[in-house]
């Protein structure tokens, strides 16, 4: 195989996302079938949408006849910090040619992490290297996810709290930007918004107000946020 070092190395740099990914995309393909939808839904959104957070997410949409414009306007609001984040891939993905788009497309908090945190073999062809490593990041999560629908369409669970993963998810993201930023006033405002519109927003509204208050406050601070 002509890229078979590349493919080596971006396996041995992924399993730690293999192990995050199998499982939650098992408890994703659970919880869809739990709610009445076909299972081979799960492998299509996995496929085609591969947004974690956003698929777990869509089932609430689904559940509540959502409209197109509050899906588009909520799916930009929880993934418009990979466009943030990928300004910093700009250099590193400029040579991909045809892998490009799907570098772009397939860009997730994970394969940031380890794109950002673990330093390249000069010996390997990046852009190869790259792109199997979002191949494989997605190919967990397309496995896990289809999996666990199968499974969840043949044999009975108890899938109660289990839509507590998507929340569990975040928390660690939310622990490990503590770390990576040391800066405590962003949590502060995602805290206070939270609470704003748990207290004053209808439920199915919630998620884009409190979002909209976050990001309003954030440019309020800005320069206490830039200066900690």
């Amino acid at each position: 195989m002509k890229y078979e070092i590349e493919l080596k190395k971006a396996f041995q740099v992924s399993i730690p996302v293999m192990m995050g990914y199998a499982v939650l995309g098992f408890a994703f393909g659970l919880l869809l079938v739990s709610f009445d939808y076909p299972w081979y839904l799960a492998p299509i959104m996995s496929l085609f949408i591969y947004a974690g957070a956003l698929q777990f997410v869509a089932i609430n949409f689904f559940n509540l006849k959502a409209g197109m414009i509050d899906i588009a306007i909520a799916s930009w609001f929880i993934n418009i910090r990979q466009s943030f984040y990928g300004l910093s891939l700009l250099k590193r993905f400029k040579d991909s040619g045809k892998l490009k788009p799907y570098l772009i497309f397939g860009l997730t908090d994970e394969t940031y992490a380890l794109l950002t945190t673990i330093k390249d073999d000069d010996s390997l062809n990046k852009p190869w290297y790259y792109f199997f490593l979002t191949a494989l990041n997605q190919s967990y999560w397309f496995l896990g996810s289809t999996f666990g629908a199968i499974v969840g369409s043949n044999i009975k669970f108890n899938t109660a709290g289990l839509e507590f993963s998507l929340t569990a998810l975040f928390v660690v993201l939310c622990i490990e930007q503590y770390k990576n930023l040391q800066n405590i006033t962003p949590f502060i405002i995602g805290l206070i918004s939270s609470v704003f519109a748990l207290c004053f927003v209808p439920s199915d509204k919630m998620l884009i107000i409190s979002i909209i208050v976050a990001l309003l406050l954030m440019f309020t601070f800005k320069k206490r946020v830039e200066n900690e």
